[in-house]
């Protein structure tokens, strides 16, 4: 499990993906995402744009990632 500090109020789901070094860019992110690849608290979504926020749990492939604030 990966517990990943966010500064702000919240950051978007391909930015999370690529600042974990889940994702190698950005673009990579995006193929992640639109595959189905990425849960957020257990539902798949498909939204680069996301906001993910601290206490989220996101899940791609066998990656857990916690937020924390």
């Amino acid at each position: 499990m990966i517990s990943f500090k966010i500064e702000g109020e919240y950051i978007k789901l391909d930015q999370l993906l690529k600042a974990a070094s889940v994702a190698d860019s950005g673009g990579q992110a995006k193929i992640f995402i639109n595959a189905g690849m990425v849960t957020v608290n257990g539902e798949v979504v498909k939204q680069r744009g996301k906001k993910i926020y601290p206490g989220d749990d996101i899940m791609i492939d066998q990656t857990h990632i916690q937020v924390i604030c």
